[in-house]
């Protein structure tokens, strides 16, 4: 007997469980889909720290004349984090503008 109540219980459960999951289907389709496509996002410009003049440097927040004139002297960089390794820039600094530069190479 209790095998038999078992096998109706899970019968019945599997049965309602996908009934219900049928039911909901059209529903998380039209809520998906009833969202507008979302504008791309734009990319700032980064600036490049080999070719970037003083004033440009500047621009960025917490670089001084001291730091710009650092930056151009220490000139070429193969990887943006070389400001950090190569002591011109504390980590700091460093972190507020590394998403705004980049370190192109010719």
């Amino acid at each position: 007997m209790w095998p038999m109540f078992m096998r109706w219980t899970l019968r019945v459960g599997l049965g309602s469980m996908l009934l219900l999951t049928l039911a909901l289907l059209p529903l998380t389709m039209t809520v998906s889909s009833a969202e507008p496509p979302r504008p791309p996002i734009a990319v700032p410009d980064l600036l490049d720290i080999n070719t970037a003049t003083a004033e440009q440097l500047k621009a960025l927040p917490g670089i001084g004349d001291a730091y710009s004139k650092k930056i151009i002297k220490g000139r070429p960089y193969a990887r943006k984090d070389e400001l950090v390794q190569k002591k011109i820039l504390p980590q700091a600094t460093y972190e507020g503008i590394k998403y705004k530069i980049i370190a192109k190479q010719k």
